[in-house]
């Protein structure tokens, strides 16, 4: 894990914790040193801060993404507003943690994440997908074309440019098209873990999903049901 966190006492305390609970961290406290890092040692999830010197945590993740390092991030934040929250999104991370947070949550969504990024196979190893015929690869509803295998998505002729989480949300909503998924079961599937009805993760991820699929003059396809969660569905 990499881990970039300007505040020494939240960096060493985070280094101790994410230790013990048997992560090998790299910890720098500026996004230069991140960047240096992510480069030099390719850690499977990186943890980092919004807020730092010189090159913040939203830089290092739009230039890793521009580079195709689909590496998950997760951001720490202290902004708590929605318009911070999907600039996040908008650089390519796949989750945040508003601060302060409690420690036993970032090691969830760090769960949650590493869970999606890599399967396990027989005995622990990771497994190994064999490539299926075409034919049988993509997944299509409601005007929308996803190929899981090659993580891409298209609405119509458009390809969409998705984030890990969007795309995943994408995926689990069209193989369920027509059925409204509660926010329970969307949050297990997706996250791996139920934040509670006090959570706007889940808004924050469909809405800025919309924005991504939503063309002018074509109907919306994702919608919400009030109270209960959300459906895939073109009217």
């Amino acid at each position: 894990m990499l881990l970039a966190e300007d505040d020494r006492a939240i960096r060493n305390a985070l280094e101790r914790a994410l230790t013990l609970e048997g992560y090998q961290v790299m910890a720098v406290a500026d996004g230069v040193e991140a960047l240096a890092q992510a480069h030099r040692n390719r850690p499977d999830v990186l943890l980092l801060d919004v807020m730092m010197p010189g090159i913040d945590g939203l830089q290092v993740c739009r230039v890793l993404r521009a580079e195709g390092d689909r590496t998950p991030v997760l951001m720490l934040t202290a902004l708590v507003e929605t318009a911070d929250r999907i600039a996040g999104l908008d650089a390519g991370a796949d989750d945040y943690v508003v601060k302060p947070f409690d420690v036993e949550e970032v090691f969830a969504r760090l769960r949650a994440l590493l869970r999606r990024t890599s399967p396990v196979g027989a005995g622990g190893a990771p497994a190994a997908e064999a490539p299926r015929p075409l034919s049988e690869r993509f997944l299509e509803a409601a005007g929308i074309r996803m190929d899981p295998q090659a993580r891409r998505a298209w609405r119509g002729a458009r390809e969409l440019e998705l984030t890990r989480t969007e795309f995943e949300l994408l995926e689990l909503l069209v193989r369920n098209a027509g059925i409204v998924l509660d926010h329970s079961t969307i949050y297990d599937r997706i996250w791996g873990y139920d934040f509670g009805p006090g959570s706007k993760n889940l808004a924050v991820y469909v809405g800025y999903l919309r924005r991504k699929l939503d063309e002018p003059d074509a109907p919306q396809l994702i919608h919400t049901v009030r109270g209960v969660g959300y459906v895939l569905r073109e009217d």
